[in-house]
C-alpha cells in the first residue's frame, strides 16, 4: 500500500503545526466533516469546503487507506445567529414558506446533493442526520452530566465551561483565552439561566410554539447545535478519530465546543487532526447576501448572473478551486475562471494526446522524479496548486513527445499515463467535459445576441417582433424573464 511508502503531512489547526499523519488503526482512517444546515440553497463557500475535503478523501483512498467518511446533515437545533437565541433556522424557513420543516429539509438536502454531484464529489460513506440521532445526543448529555460538566436550568441543560476549564483548556483550538471570551460575551436570551455567559446549550427547553421538539429526561426540547456533531462523529468513528474537517468559520465556537463535549463525555480528546478550509471572496470582496455580492452554484453554471458575465462548467470551477490551497482565501473572478478554463482544456488535451503517443527509445527526462513531485505536493498538506503546476510540467513534456521534441520509453510511458490519469481524475476529481456541456458556452453567446435583438425591438416599440422572439424561445424550452435589470433567460 502506498501510504506506507509516503509521508503525508497535515497542518493541524489544533497545534498549529504541520504533522506527519499516522492513523489510529493502521490502514484505516476516520474522517468527519461538518455538513450543511439544510434551510437554503448551498452556497459556493460551503461548496469549496466540501470539494476540499472530497480531495482529502480521494487522496487517502489513492494512498490505499480504507476510509470511513462521515458528513452530517443538520436538520434541527441550529438556531439563528449560531447562538442560544432566535428561531430554529429550518423551522423559520418552514413558517415563511408555509411548509412542514421536513419538507424544507428534503428540498434543500436534494439541492445539496445535486450541486455536489455536479462538482463530481464522491458521496460520504455515512450521512447521518441530527433528527435521526436524538437518543445518542441525550445519552452523551447524560455522560457529560455524570462526569460533572453539565447542569440543568429551567428544563435546559448547559455545558459548564468554567468547571471544564479547571482541568482542560476551552479555547485551545481557536487560541482564545477564557478571560477575553467572558469580557467579550454579549447578553443573550436565556443567559440568566446560565452560571457563566460562556456556557453553551446541550439541550434547550422548547417553548410551546417551537415545532421541532422531543421528549428527554429534562422535558420537551431539542439538542444544541454543537452537540449534534459530537454525538454523530463518535457514534460512527469512535471516541477518538483521525481527522475532523470543516469551514474556517466553524472553528469557534462550533468545533471548540465539540472538543469540550467529547473530552467531558469520554475523558479523551475526540480528534487527532483538525483541518479547516478557508473562505471565498467574489471580485475581491467578501461574499454577502446583504450587499448582493453573492453567487449560487446554479447561477454560476447557467450564466444567469450579473457578476461573472457567462456560464462556467462545474468541473472548470472545481479545477479553479484546486489552484489555491484549501487553507488560503480564494477569490472568484471572471478573469481567474477564464484562465482556469484554458488551463483545464490544456490538461485535457495532454491526456488525450497520451492516446496518440508511441513510446520509443529512452526517456528524455526523469519520469520517476516527475511523478514523485505529484506525491510530494499532495503529501505536503494536500497542496493541490503545487500538484497542478507539476501536472502542467508533465503536460508540456507530453506535448513535446507528441511533437517529436522529447522521447519516452515504454516503461516510463506506462507509469506517466497511469499517474496523470490517477492524479487528474481520481485525486483531483476532474473529468472530461462532454461536447453537449461545452456547447453551453456557444448557447450563451447566441442568447446574448438574441436578447439584444429583442431589447432593440422593445426600444423601437416593435412589440410584435419582441413577443415573437420570446414565444419562439419558449417553444425551444427557453424562458425569458424581464426585470428592472434587463432580460434573463433560463433553459427549462
Amino acid at each position: 500500500m502506498l501510504y506506507k511508502e509516503n509521508e503525508l503531512k497535515i497542518n493541524n489547526s489544533l497545534t498549529g503545526e504541520k504533522e506527519v499523519f499516522e492513523s489510529i488503526l493502521d490502514g484505516f482512517v476516520g474522517l468527519y466533516v461538518c455538513g450543511p444546515t439544510v434551510y437554503s440553497n448551498v452556497h459556493l463557500g460551503n461548496c469549496r469546503t466540501f470539494i476540499s475535503f472530497d480531495v482529502v478523501y480521494r487522496y487517502l483512498l489513492h494512498l490505499g487507506y480504507k476510509v470511513r467518511y462521515v458528513r452530517n446533515i443538520t436538520d434541527a437545533g441550529h438556531l439563528e445567529n449560531d447562538a442560544e437565541e432566535g428561531e430554529d433556522k429550518i423551522a423559520k424557513k418552514a413558517r415563511l414558506e408555509q411548509l412542514e420543516p421536513m419538507e424544507i429539509v428534503q428540498q434543500y438536502t436534494l439541492d445539496f446533493h445535486k450541486v455536489l454531484d455536479q462538482f463530481n464529489n464522491l458521496p460520504p460513506n455515512i450521512e447521518p442526520t441530527a433528527t435521526g440521532h436524538i437518543i445518542e445526543q441525550i445519552e452523551m448529555i447524560m455522560d457529560i452530566f455524570d462526569n460533572g460538566f453539565a447542569y440543568e436550568s429551567n428544563g435546559s441543560v448547559y455545558f459548564d465551561v468554567e468547571k471544564y476549564n479547571e482541568s482542560n483548556n476551552y479555547g485551545e483550538l481557536s487560541k482564545r483565552k477564557i478571560e477575553d471570551l467572558v469580557s467579550g460575551t454579549r447578553t443573550l436570551d436565556g443567559q440568566d439561566e446560565k452560571k457563566s455567559p460562556l456556557d453553551f446549550a446541550l439541550w434547550k427547553n422548547a417553548k410551546p410554539e417551537h415545532i421541532m421538539k422531543w421528549p428527554s429526561p429534562w422535558g420537551l426540547g431539542f439538542p444544541g447545535w454543537h452537540l449534534e456533531c459530537s454525538a454523530m462523529s463518535t457514534k460512527y468513528l469512535g471516541e477518538t478519530f483521525d481527522i475532523h474537517g470543516g469551514g474556517m468559520d466553524l472553528k469557534f465556537p462550533h468545533h471548540e465546543c465539540e472538543i469540550a463535549q467529547g473530552t467531558a463525555a469520554t475523558g479523551e480528546k475526540p480528534v487527532n487532526h483538525w483541518m479547516h478550509a478557508n473562505m471565498l471572496t467574489l471580485n475581491g470582496k467578501k461574499m454577502s447576501k446583504s450587499t448582493g455580492n453573492t453567487l449560487l452554484p446554479d447561477e454560476l453554471f447557467s450564466g444567469n448572473n450579473d457578476v461573472l458575465g457567462r456560464a462556467y462548467d462545474p468541473i472548470v470551477v472545481r479545477f479553479f478551486m484546486m489552484q489555491a490551497h484549501y487553507a488560503s482565501v480564494l477569490d472568484f473572478s471572471a478573469e481567474a475562471l477564464n484562465a482556469s478554463e484554458k488551463g483545464f482544456n490544456r490538461l485535457m488535451e495532454a491526456i488525450q494526446s497520451l492516446k496518440e503517443i508511441t513510446p520509443k527509445g529512452d526517456s528524455s527526462i526523469d519520469v520517476d522524479a516527475l511523478i514523485g513531485k505529484f506525491y510530494a505536493a499532495m503529501n505536503d498538506d494536500f497542496n493541490t496548486p503545487i500538484l497542478v503546476s507539476h501536472l502542467f510540467e508533465a503536460t508540456k513534456y507530453i506535448q513535446g513527445v507528441k511533437a517529436g521534441k522529447e522521447t519516452i520509453s515504454s516503461t516510463d510511458f506506462e507509469k506517466l499515463d497511469k499517474a496523470m490519469k490517477a492524479f487528474t481524475f481520481d485525486v483531483l476529481g476532474l473529468k472530461e467535459i462532454t461536447e453537449e456541456k461545452q456547447d453551453n458556452g456557444s448557447l450563451d453567446t447566441v442568447m446574448e445576441l438574441v436578447l439584444q435583438m429583442r431589447q432593440q425591438a422593445r426600444e423601437n416599440k416593435d412589440w410584435t417582433t419582441a413577443d415573437a422572439i420570446r414565444d419562439k424561445l419558449k417553444e425551444a424550452n427557453i424562458v425569458v424573464k424581464d426585470d428592472k435589470d434587463g432580460a434573463k433567460w433560463e433553459a427549462q
